[in-house]
């Protein structure tokens, strides 16, 4: 859960005249979620933000999904994408249904305008790369491993730092991703036994207000179209902000692992959870210590969900034959579980080194025709001794 935070200037007392040194007024906006009874935040703009000079429909962006074929298990290679455009051209949808999009992107160059998401909340993880996410908030930067969290609403864009490869998995929602409930008190402070605390939460550190005058095209994603609007002023005009929703960062490092004297099961590394969905963090931990432990998960069937499991950094215990940005895919309706020697093999080693994401879905995913061309067809049959 976010906590309240302000930047800027901000009046004594909200919805009252707040004057700019002209005299006029500044323009206050509420950001909220849930029809006015979630969190929120009131941001006061130089400028109207509803002042739209032209209205232009970019293209309509419905996803493309291969032809349904067997129930399997997939690997998808994603490192052999190629690198090119910004944080939004660069992106390739892999998988999908109602509640969420997952996809990747490795871009090379700054967005020239800013990005707004209409339906629901985005968790961009950085894999590689540094740079600056820019929006009305003010500027983040990011760095390797961070989830990046941007509410639904905001105006963005990513200025990647120069030289520096990027590698980003997305995860667009169709509602909001938020900390587990259980991790919280009645009073949205998080429990001393979550994995992470606010303390962990990066929210934007500076806000610089704009105030030139111009073309600003500001494009938003919105029943599978892209549309573009064209203001006369900066968008990011905002003189000061508070509240509890805004984009924040959290580095994965800081998610602390929950362990056991025999193996304990996914729900320990959830991280976020989403209509629909959860995302989970596998870090570096110790392994069960048990005498009789055996580390390596046992054989599970996916009853009621499809697993998606980003592969980071480090050597997993489990699994053969994935490498760095490597996804792996288990449907449910068939069982999955380590890979042969992998279960018997885990026996009296003290810690796991890996790090990967995980996105467990309530719903089955479809994917795209690009997935199809990314995918190891022999990973079905790789449980064959």
């Amino acid at each position: 859960m976010t906590y309240y935070y302000r930047l800027g200037t901000i009046p004594h007392k909200r919805h009252t005249q707040f004057h700019q040194p002209d005299g006029s007024l500044y323009h206050e906006e509420l950001m909220g979620i849930r029809g006015f009874s979630g969190i929120q935040s009131l941001l006061y703009h130089l400028h109207p933000p509803t002042q739209v000079y032209k209205i232009l429909l970019e293209q309509t962006i419905a996803l493309e999904f291969e032809e349904f074929g067997a129930l399997r298990h997939r690997h998808l290679r994603t490192n052999k994408l190629s690198r090119g455009g910004d944080a939004i051209e660069a992106r390739i949808p892999l998988m999908a249904n109602a509640d969420v999009c997952i996809a990747v992107a490795q871009p090379t160059e700054p967005m020239s305008y800013w990005y707004r998401f209409a339906h629901g909340d985005e968790a961009i993880f950085i894999h590689d790369g540094s740079g600056v996410l820019e929006s009305q908030y003010g500027i983040l930067h990011y760095h390797p491993h961070d989830y990046v969290v941007i509410p639904t609403g905001v105006i963005w864009r990513i200025l990647p730092d120069a030289g520096v490869d990027q590698r980003m998995l997305i995860i667009e929602a169709q509602g909001h991703i938020e900390p587990p409930a259980r991790y919280l008190n009645r009073y949205g402070q998080f429990l001393e036994h979550a994995p992470y605390m606010e303390r962990d939460l990066r929210p934007p550190e500076a806000l610089t207000p704009h105030d030139e005058m111009g073309e600003f095209e500001v494009r938003v994603k919105a029943r599978d179209r892209m549309n573009g609007y064209i203001y006369h002023h900066h968008p990011l005009d905002v003189v000061g902000w508070d509240g509890y929703l805004y984009p924040y960062a959290f580095n994965i490092a800081d998610f602390e692992p929950v362990t056991g004297r025999i193996h304990q099961p996914p729900p320990v590394h959830q991280t976020f959870e989403a209509p629909g969905f959860v995302i989970c963090s596998f870090v570096p931990r110790l392994f069960d210590y048990h005498p009789l432990a055996i580390p390596a998960p046992y054989n599970h069937s996916n009853v009621d969900s499809d697993e998606v499991l980003y592969y980071v950094e480090g050597n997993f215990m489990s699994r053969k034959g994935t490498e760095r940005s490597s996804i792996t895919v288990h449907p449910s309706g068939i069982p999955h579980g380590p890979h042969p020697g992998m279960y018997e093999g885990s026996i009296g080693k003290q810690r796991t080194d890996e790090l990967a994401v995980m996105i467990d879905t309530f719903r089955p995913l479809k994917f795209t025709r690009q997935a199809a061309d990314l995918e190891d067809i022999q990973y079905s049959y790789s449980w064959i001794a």
